[in-house]
């Protein structure tokens, strides 16, 4: 009886990983961008990762030349990984330096491997989305042209990891990547009088995280800006305070330090690093320089195998700013204020 939703795994597996499911022993990297795996068959399986724009959108023009490249080198199986990578899997190994050059004709970089800057990834931002302070996919372009050496060679302290977020709902999962980027609204939410009577003002006010709106007479609302945390969750529940943001308030916050797997020190939430910096496209100039200055700074005194957050562990807050040059702000210490200045990054040995 055939299943039920989407089609079964087993149908869409080339036939050396249907005949070694379960049978992986070890893997290896012969060269950035290739991944050997061995089995207790004796088999072997080459991988070949290839970098991919950073939400994976690509033409129906340029997917059905992939699937050419999958038939010829890969017996017609690729996949696109969670950091939106493009893998060849079941490679024969004499045609690994062919299906390398031809991807390079294609304009895809092969790498993203082992000890380099993996695929960068991002939501959709403004292509698809009434939310975002910036435009992620733009500034990722940006900053996988600026660290291509970076991608295809395997020379860095560690696997090193940057994803981007158009605003604070982290769509792109900025906090959880090594550097992230996430855009920043700094204008409060407008209230259009005319469309609050189509909203339900009870889900308006509870919906907000900060408890920052409030009722203000019948079939109105106002906004605490003191408490307000530039968020787009009203936005989001009541057309009336959308849309959120203007061209001169609107920019970009670098956070660093965010990890999701187990090694090392475990999974970590990023913290801010640089507040705010402002939407200045095609470039992203101030973007990118200052991620310029964290991943050199990280590369030059980094141990091996120690990522991002880890680095900034070991030497404290006040030593990343100093090794980085990147200006410290009163905005970046966590909770702090006058009364409680024992919060300050204190649990990341933070230094005056």
């Amino acid at each position: 009886m055939p299943g039920i939703g989407i089609p079964s795994l087993a149908d869409n597996l080339p036939p050396l990983l249907k005949r070694n499911y379960g049978k992986w022993i070890s893997h290896e990297h012969p060269r950035p961008g290739v991944i050997k795996h061995d089995s207790e068959t004796g088999e072997v399986c080459f991988t070949v990762r290839a970098g991919m724009p950073p939400n994976a959108r690509v033409s129906t023009q340029t997917l059905r030349k992939i699937c050419d490249v999958a038939d010829e080198y890969s017996e017609g199986f690729f996949r696109v990984t969670q950091r939106n990578s493009l893998e060849f899997v079941g490679v024969p190994e004499r045609k690994i330096e062919g299906l390398i050059a031809r991807l390079a004709l294609m304009g895809f970089p092969v790498g993203g491997t082992n000890r380099s800057l993996h695929n960068t990834v991002c939501c959709t931002g403004y292509m698809h989305c009434h939310l975002a302070a910036t435009d992620p996919a733009a500034i990722m372009k940006a900053v996988s042209e600026m660290l291509l050496k970076e991608f295809e060679n395997d020379y860095l302290p560690a696997k090193l990891k940057i994803s981007g977020s158009g605003c604070l709902n982290n769509c792109g999962e900025g906090s959880t990547a090594d550097i992230g980027i996430v855009g920043v609204h700094r204008d409060l939410p407008p209230i259009h009088v005319g469309k609050l009577k189509g909203c339900e003002l009870p889900l308006v006010i509870s919906v907000c995280p900060v408890g920052a709106i409030k009722p203000k007479g019948p079939g109105m609302v106002e906004i605490d800006g003191k408490r307000c945390i530039h968020c787009p969750a009203c936005s989001v529940a009541c057309a009336a305070m959308a849309p959120i943001g203007s061209a001169d308030g609107d920019g970009v916050a670098i956070v660093v330090g965010g990890k999701a797997g187990n090694t090392g020190d475990g999974p970590a939430i990023a913290k801010v690093a640089v507040p705010y910096l402002p939407n200045n496209p095609p470039y992203w100039s101030e973007v990118t320089g200052a991620i310029r200055k964290i991943v050199y700074a990280w590369h030059a005194n980094a141990r091996k195998d120690e990522r991002v957050g880890e680095w900034i562990n070991r030497i404290g807050w006040a030593k990343f700013y100093e090794r980085t040059g990147l200006p410290v702000s009163t905005k970046v210490i966590d909770e702090f204020d006058s009364r409680a200045i024992e919060y300050a990054k204190s649990n990341v040995r933070f230094k005056w």
